[in-house]
């Protein structure tokens, strides 16, 4: 689209019309004309008397020309007007009077005539009082680019228009309008805004989900979105369908911490995950607990992805918050090693309590791992954080020790529950996978559990648009491209119901690069 025709589609609010600027220019154009009417008369009628004496004195002598003021025709009329006058005077006199009322008429029909033309002229202009959006005329529909042709073909549905058919081939039912549907498939991004109840399902939703040949993210409450369109995308589109309903036995599985890289990316990808998981609302560490329950659970995550003590099934969610709530699968030989470190001491004071037997195992195995010498990089890091926060919340007081590891806990509840546990516990789809094959991944969440389950949705999410739009790629002639062979649509219905999701505020700019689309939809 030209900058031309954006300018046409999308300008800012003009100030509105007033029409009592118009009402003051009436008045002026009153006044101009009485006062003429009034000069032109007095200067009639005086010419008419040959500038008799008996007149008055005039206000000005040009040669022969003498010049009255405006209101000396009221005196005379006033002062001639009388049954003893001539008839000769009583008709200038009359005549005058005719020229005054025309010219009163004149006053009044030239303001008012220009009033009318300038407001039905002003109510044929766009009226900007209530903002400048307006329904989109033939020639915007255009400019804009969503009329069917071959570019727009599986775009978003945005809806239908009537469009005049042209008077040409064979028309039997005398038609003079064909409904055309109205789609957009380039790099914008949408946002849908309408009152509930208001048809942004039936008539964009479920249309866009029959037609988007590409890949597809949806975030879908209710469950109808995967109900209606799923079987299509399946079987006519050709497409890999996966429901993700973290709190139903029949579900897709996704381990977050399975996307983690165990690579130089391994500290800043549980940061971001330990953000989503402390931050469950997007406010911000705000405070004390926030920050220290972060750096916490920054520890645990990453001793549970490099343990060797740990399986590769135990690597997820749940394992973490089993530690954190009493040692998990780690306590029995955290207890006992720290039992072996002091033989001669009270039985009571061999086995160091709960959680911080836990904590002194990680810092512990971490500083072997360091001075042993036989560490990779990128272990030799991951040892070094998880072994600085173990450290970190040793050295803590018991009171603050025990609200640290209150607020971390209090964040991974969730993952009590054994079906979301499960369907955590490993995954049995990619990130990138998504956009590598045309996939159509269903965010299922049932009312009920949509506050208890925001967490979590909003940590897949972060984790997607991260992990998608992390690198570049670009053509040899310089222009940027996706790494991936398919588009995503991210098609987030009620999406005020996530909460503040700073990764869209960020990256909204600039993911139409990558070959992310956004479809916002909210009430």
């Amino acid at each position: 689209m030209s900058q031309s025709q954006r300018q046409q589609l999308y300008v800012i609010p003009r100030t509105q019309g007033d029409i009592t600027r118009f009402v003051w220019v009436a008045f002026l154009i009153f006044g101009l004309v009485t006062a003429l009417t009034f000069v032109l008369v007095t200067q009639y009628t005086a010419w008419q008397f040959r500038f008799h004496p008996t007149l008055g004195s005039p206000a000005a002598i040009f040669g022969q020309t003498r010049i009255y003021w405006p209101w000396d025709i009221l005196i005379w009329i006033f002062r001639y007007f009388r049954p003893d006058s001539s008839p000769d005077v009583m008709a200038v006199i009359k005549t005058a009077q005719v020229l005054l009322a025309a010219g009163a008429m004149t006053a009044i029909v030239f303001p008012v005539a220009y009033v009318f033309r300038r407001t039905r002229k002003l109510k044929d202009e766009r009226n900007d009082l209530h903002g400048s959006a307006h329904w989109a005329v033939a020639e915007e529909i255009e400019a804009a680019g969503i009329l069917p042709t071959l570019a727009n073909v599986g775009g978003v549905m945005l809806g239908a228009v009537d469009i005049p058919v042209k008077n040409s081939g064979f028309n039997p039912f005398g038609k003079k309008a064909k409904t055309v549907y109205l789609r957009h498939r380039g790099p914008e991004h949408i946002l849908v805004f309408a009152p509930t109840r208001s048809g942004k399902g039936v008539g964009i939703v479920i249309p866009t989900l029959l037609s988007w040949s590409e890949s597809v993210l949806v975030h879908d409450i209710k469950g109808e979105n995967w109900a209606l369109t799923s079987g299509f995308r399946e079987k006519v589109l050709k497409q890999r369908c996966l429901r993700f309903s973290p709190s139903e036995i029949e579900s897709a599985r996704f381990n977050p911490l399975s996307e983690i890289r165990l690579d130089d990316n391994l500290v800043k990808d549980v940061q971001n995950v330990s953000t989503m998981i402390v931050d469950p609302d997007g406010k911000g560490l705000q405070d004390h607990w926030a920050k220290t329950g972060f750096d916490l659970m920054t520890g645990v995550i990453i001793f549970v992805l490099v343990s060797d003590e740990l399986e590769d099934s135990q690597r997820n969610l749940s394992t973490v918050q089993a530690i954190l709530s009493d040692g998990g699968p780690v306590r029995e030989l955290a207890e006992r090693l720290a039992a072996d470190k002091d033989t001669d001491a009270d039985e009571k004071a061999k086995i160091a309590e709960g959680f911080r037997a836990v904590m002194e195992y990680i810092r512990d195995t971490g500083y072997e791992k360091i001075s042993a010498g036989h560490c990779t990089d990128v272990d030799l890091v991951a040892w070094k954080t998880a072994s600085q926060a173990a450290q970190s919340f040793l050295n803590k007081a018991s009171n603050e020790a025990s609200g640290v590891l209150s607020t971390a806990l209090s964040f991974l509840s969730l993952y009590r529950d054994p079906i979301v546990a499960a369907n955590t516990s490993a995954s049995d789809f990619t990130i990138e996978s998504l956009m590598q094959r045309r996939t159509s991944l269903y965010l299922v969440v049932p009312p009920s559990d949509k506050d208890r389950l925001k967490p979590l949705l909003r940590l897949v999410i972060n984790q997607v648009v991260r992990r998608l739009t992390e690198k570049m790629e670009f053509d040899e002639t310089g222009a940027s491209k996706s790494r991936f062979p398919h588009k995503m649509l991210l098609l987030i219905d009620e999406f005020p119901a996530l909460g503040k999701l700073e990764i869209f505020e960020e990256a909204l700019a600039f993911i139409a690069g990558y070959g992310l689309k956004a479809l916002l939809i909210t009430q």
